[in-house]
């Protein structure tokens, strides 16, 4: 059953809304005309049918004769969360056709928000830049929430509807600030045009705090669990049925009606769930159905805290059989390594090893002992699973927001760094993801922001975000969230990418995803070809890499000085192909012998990092 206002074309529409407990439920036709229309139970939904209902007609819903409400299965709230929905007519002309998506395993991820890519903050002003992205190497946006969210309009009207997207409160409705339903399909078929697949960022864990009034409607929340903003999702509990049917069609409602190629699920940890079939188990199973009836592969990526390839393993092995999960574990060893950071959840990392391990065995903790987390946590993800079904980072919202400041590491490392930090990540097996901006070392921060019209809720947030970086130790206050100042200093500044090491850098990446894309031995992503290793002493973390064409030997030297080192390896004969202190990319210089032989010692720069080749 298709839930919300179904247009169904000659001006005819069909209403249908989950209300299990509700005695009486009609539609109030607000525009073009006022009138009402009284709906009929059938089971535990309410519809109706009715003509003279162009596209544009604005609604509420009148619950038992009295207050009305917008629709929860809203697909456009054009005047914000409180105000009436709108039918929507899905009729658009798509030249995808023989469009067949990006594979998963060569996916080159890069993570946008529609608010601060551009100036102007909607879907429409993306489209010019997607032939930069397509230029750099990148073949998959991942466009965090659009799912409507709350607003609150300054006086002078200078940014609407601030936002990073996780508090929506409409599922299916497109957030009205960045454009409207047929503006987001513009935006995927332009980006289909140049070969980019989209993955969109949905949050199936809570909804956010204003504006959220599915309750009046359904048995949406329960009381067993709570998540950390507030009541659980309804997965197990009585009526789970029909909340877990209105998730369902969401996901499907996004790769039907807007040819979404992948879904990206926010912090599945916090999806509460002990039936005996787990909703993501269930979620993957309708979006394969949903893959075989339409011809090509759509994608599931899961963000989960739990270090568990249970999310990822098949079904018939107790997995839940999504197609990939992100690897946090992996970043925060990175960046601890860069950075030195200590305080948080970093307090569990700052070891070489720990990079190599995350190289080798994905997870650093497989059921070790975590001293911030103060239990065991993780279990091993080397059994059933392939290293391309990890997304991988160092720079990403959550981990540029956790920062006081919303510092990105262009603000918290050397240049050296950064080429060394780009290495690390491209050149990984797993599948790369970039925060946008960071293929130029953009400079703006990425604080959070939000909008919101209740006093008291923005007392809370601004608590919150203070008690939050509490645990980092961290000295002063982060930026006010509900201003829009904090809002606009996160807008991009594009053109920086043409401009002194802005566009070394910008070349760097370029090169490494053509370096990943080329060479067998980094196209060949199996668990039985990589080989990792680190020496504490010197700060260097090394990992071998080998197809039965070539092999690759990288050196990583998270040393602030340069330091002498000795690699040991039967193979001889390695010839350097890439140098981060070369001069091509504003090094220092390079020290690094053009060729090497196992046991020879080799000489590295601080922040180095260095490929070699025995082909």
């Amino acid at each position: 059953m298709k839930i919300g206002a179904n247009y169904l074309g000659g001006d005819r529409c069909e209403f249908i809304v989950w209300g299990p407990n509700i005695e009486s439920l009609g539609v109030q036709i607000v525009s073009p005309e006022n009138r009402f229309l009284q709906m009929e139970r059938e089971g535990e939904y309410w519809k109706v049918v009715a003509d003279n209902i162009p596209p544009g007609t604005q609604y509420l819903l009148e619950i038992n004769g009295g207050e009305t409400r917008p629709d929860p299965a809203s697909y456009f709230q054009p005047h914000g969360v409180h105000k009436p929905s709108q039918v929507i007519s899905h009729e658009f002309t798509w030249d995808d056709r023989d469009w067949a998506g990006v594979p998963l395993e060569s996916m080159i991820i890069y993570e946008l928000h529609v608010g601060t890519f551009t100036p102007e903050g909607t879907f429409t002003t993306i489209i010019p830049r997607l032939s930069d992205l397509k230029e750099l190497g990148v073949n998959a946006i991942e466009i965090m929430p659009i799912a409507q969210f709350p607003g609150n309009i300054p006086p002078d009207g200078s940014c609407a509807y601030r936002n990073w997207g996780y508090d929506g409160v409409y599922p299916f409705a497109v957030q009205n600030s960045y454009g409207t339903p047929e503006e987001l399909k513009q935006l995927v078929a332009a980006c289909h045009e140049q070969g980019i697949s989209v993955i969109l960022d949905v949050v199936y864990n809570h909804f956010g705090p204003e504006g959220n009034y599915t309750s009046n409607f359904a048995p949406y929340f329960t009381q067993t669990y709570r998540t950390p903003w507030g009541s659980a999702i309804n997965f197990d509990d009585a009526h789970s049925h029909n909340v877990r049917h209105f998730f369902l069609e969401n996901a499907l409602y996004w790769l039907r009606e807007f040819h979404i190629d992948g879904l990206r699920l926010d912090a599945v940890h916090a999806i509460y769930d002990l039936g005996a079939k787990h909703f993501l188990a269930e979620l993957a199973e309708k979006v394969r159905e949903f893959s075989e009836q339409q011809g090509r592969k759509y994608y599931l990526i899961a963000e989960s805290d739990l270090n568990d390839a249970k999310i990822i393993r098949p079904q018939e092995v107790g997995g839940y059989e999504l197609d990939a999960q992100w690897s946090d574990d992996f970043h925060h060893a990175l960046h601890a390594l860069l950075t030195g950071d200590s305080d948080g959840y970093y307090q569990d990392f700052g070891k070489c090893e720990d990079l190599a391990k995350a190289y080798r065995d994905t997870f650093v903790y497989d059921w070790k002992y975590a001293p911030h987390r103060q239990r065991f946590h993780g279990n091993s993800a080397s059994d059933r699973t392939d290293l391309s079904q990890f997304v991988v980072c160092i720079q990403n919202h959550d981990q540029i927001g956790n920062q006081l400041l919303g510092e990105r590491l262009s603000k918290l490392i050397p240049f050296d760094a950064l080429k060394l930090a780009a290495g690390a990540v491209i050149l990984s097996p797993y599948i790369p993801l970039l925060f946008m901006g960071e293929e130029y070392a953009e400079e703006a921060p990425f604080t959070y922001f939000v909008s919101h019209s209740d006093p008291d809720l923005i007392k809370a947030v601004r608590e919150g975000r203070k008690q939050e970086f509490a645990a980092f130790h961290a000295v002063g206050d982060p930026p006010d969230p509900e201003s829009s100042k904090t809002f606009l200093a996160c807008k991009m500044n594009w053109e920086k990418r043409q401009e002194g090491k802005h566009k070394v850098i910008w070349s760097w990446y370029q090169h490494l995803i053509q370096l990943r894309n080329t060479i067998p031995a980094l196209t060949k992503k199996e668990r039985n070809n990589i080989e990792a290793g680190a020496d504490e002493q010197q700060k260097i973390v090394w990992w071998r890499r080998w197809s039965d064409d070539s092999q690759i030997l990288c050196l990583m030297n998270f040393n602030q000085n340069d330091v002498s080192f000795k690699p040991e390896f039967a193979q001889s004969n390695w010839r350097k192909i890439l140098d981060s202190a070369d001069e091509k990319w504003q090094g220092s210089g390079t020290i690094a012998a053009e060729k090497l032989t196992s046991g020879e010692e080799i000489k590295l720069r601080s922040y180095n990092f260095v490929l070699y080749e025995n082909s």
